[in-house]
């Protein structure tokens, strides 16, 4: 359904006052966004798709899901987002193969040692030098959005799109036991990892703030962010792979 048309059949059901309610959630997850985003996305750009995200939310939510209404919409119009910046992604395959590739050595890596994959442990796996490891860290950030929604993510699947489909899921245990999966996962990274996912998501810092914080440069926060997305991925990969 195009937005004109969604905007009519959410208008015409009365729902014009949860619109404007909602409309700076919108704007704040926009601007959350753009912080990790390429300079060629405009803010614009994004509180559009959002708002089509939320007149979906509001066409679609089913109260006997269990999600509150603001969280349901909070992914849809998350989602919606992501959506639009992947319709215009210029990251090089190879920067998303080389994730994959640090995502996978990872995992082979505790899997054998049973202990968690330091970045020179993964830099030695792969046949590289730390600075080259820093590297594709550092593109791998720059060129994509921070945030667990690319957990799943396989060329450009996101975690966030299957959220905002779980309504169509037939298995709500299975969908509860994901969350608990990713939830163990996230209190199981190293210390600073964790810290930085914390003051991202809980605090809602961005990277310079959580760089004054933890005393790093904010490059170096973006290497820690990516790491901690792609060690949640291995993790998780059990779950993502089917």
């Amino acid at each position: 359904m195009s937005g004109v048309a969604m905007y009519t059949a959410v208008q015409a059901g009365g729902t014009d006052e949860r619109v404007m309610q909602h409309a700076p959630l919108v704007k704040r997850i926009a601007y959350h966004l753009l912080n990790r985003l390429p300079d060629s996305v405009q803010v614009d750009d994004l509180i559009q798709a959002g708002m089509l995200g939320l007149l979906e939310a509001i066409r679609n939510y089913d109260a006997s899901q269990g999600a509150s209404f603001d969280t349901y919409a909070g992914i849809r119009i998350r989602g919606s987002m992501l959506d639009e910046v992947r319709r215009s992604d210029w990251t090089p395959r190879s920067v998303h193969k080389k994730s994959r590739m640090v995502s996978d050595a990872i995992r082979a890596i505790e899997n054998r040692t049973g202990r968690e994959a330091r970045d020179v442990d993964v830099a030695e796996y792969l046949g590289i030098a730390i600075d080259e490891y820093n590297h594709i860290l550092q593109d791998s950030s720059s060129c994509r959005v921070f945030s667990v929604e690319e957990l799943t993510q396989d060329g450009d699947h996101y975690l966030d799109e299957s959220l905002r489909q779980q309504e169509g899921l037939a298995d709500g245990l299975g969908r509860e036991g994901f969350q608990q999966a990713l939830a163990d996962a996230i209190m199981g990274l190293p210390e600073r990892e964790r810290l930085v996912i914390s003051l991202y998501y809980d605090e809602e810092l961005n990277l310079r703030e959580i760089g004054e914080v933890l005393n790093v440069s904010e490059s170096r926060v973006s290497q820690i962010s990516t790491q901690a997305v792609l060690r949640l991925r291995s993790r998780l990969s059990e779950w993502t792979s089917a």
